[in-house]
């Protein structure tokens, strides 16, 4: 299975939304089996949803709480998310780590939220430059996937994402991404998470039409959670073609 799905973060606003729904639409690949998913800010659910599900679009929230609901401002719980259409969520992004206090442990709770809401998991999971020059990629890993022996399994889809490789214009190479995603693999089958459900591992490294024909090719990885990228119809469209 190849997935493509669209990480629009803090970017567009209603009308600009609307318009690349649109010319995305028209972009579509004839008989195309790539899984594709949006996750638009939450301003955007609704809209987007109503524009890309009837066309066979998955749309995912980029966060949620795991409570159902109450005193939690700012928050949006999964309940609402289905409510507006989402069939999954990002979890764990490394913004959310880096940036507001993502830990291991909430994510723990906010899977199995996610799954008593049916909505699918997209865990995403990497490591920082620090953390790869030190030689520390397979302990970071290997630590962010044990939350799944907590978790039992369940419907997900993993997405590697090497923070360094992100907007910085350094590049992930074949040979360390093949590493990566090779140990995720083993990974999801020693906690058991591949036992009842198909887990495509995507790649998350500022993903492009340029680079992603060579990832496609490497083993295990099943598609792209693609960023700055998915913010151009034109692209992500062509991105799209490209997984099938």
């Amino acid at each position: 299975m190849r997935c493509v799905v669209a990480n629009w973060k803090m970017n567009l606003r209603s009308g600009e939304a609307q318009a690349f729904c649109e010319d995305l639409l028209l972009r579509l690949p004839e008989g195309g089996s790539a899984e594709v998913g949006i996750a638009p800010p939450f301003t955007l659910l609704s809209l987007v949803s109503g524009l890309v599900r009837p066309r066979g679009l998955q749309v995912f929230g980029q966060n949620a709480h795991a409570e159902d609901k109450g005193a939690f401002t700012g928050e949006v719980s999964m309940p609402q998310l289905r409510d507006v259409g989402c069939s999954g969520v990002l979890l764990g992004h490394s913004e959310r780590r880096q940036f507001f206090g993502e830990t291991d442990a909430g994510l723990i709770k906010k899977i199995k939220a996610a799954w008593q809401w049916d909505l699918l998991p997209l865990l995403c999971i990497g490591e920082s430059l620090a953390e790869r020059d030190s030689g520390a990629t397979l302990d970071v890993l290997g630590r962010q996937l044990s939350i799944l022996a907590e978790t039992g399994p369940g419907p997900l889809w993993v997405a590697y994402e090497p923070v360094w490789a992100i907007g910085t214009g350094r590049r992930a190479e074949a040979p360390q991404v093949q590493e990566a995603h090779a140990f995720i693999r083993a990974e999801l089958i020693r906690h058991g998470a591949c036992t009842d459900y198909e887990v495509p591992i995507l790649y998350g490294g500022s993903v492009t039409p340029e680079s992603f024909p060579e990832l496609l090719g490497i083993p295990e990885v099943a598609g792209g959670l693609v960023g700055g990228a998915s913010l151009d119809p034109h692209k992500f469209g062509e991105l799209i073609k490209q997984a099938g």
